[in-house]
């Protein structure tokens, strides 16, 4: 977890449980990405610095720049390009 933008006052706030309900929401989104979005989205570049908390904690999956779109019946796809930061 990336703790240098995070409000001193949260950050003390950050006992295991509600970590773990972090990890949670961030399954749920991949989940929702992956499976139950309009589009199959995947994010390809998922780090700690790409994932917001909002005032109430909840996680919030950020930087889509290097995501692949996939239709509803794909379920694999190629690229020729390397990507990674």
């Amino acid at each position: 977890m990336n703790y240098e933008y995070i409000d001193p006052i949260k950050r003390a706030q950050l006992y295991w449980e509600r970590r773990y309900g972090i990890i949670l929401g961030i399954v749920r989104g991949l989940l929702y990405l992956h499976e139950n979005s309009r589009l199959r989205i995947i994010h390809r570049d998922l780090k700690a610095s790409n994932i917001l908390l909002d005032e109430d904690m909840n996680a919030k999956i950020a930087d889509f720049g290097m995501a692949r779109l996939f239709g509803r019946d794909e379920t694999q796809g190629n690229t020729s390009r390397i990507v990674g930061t």
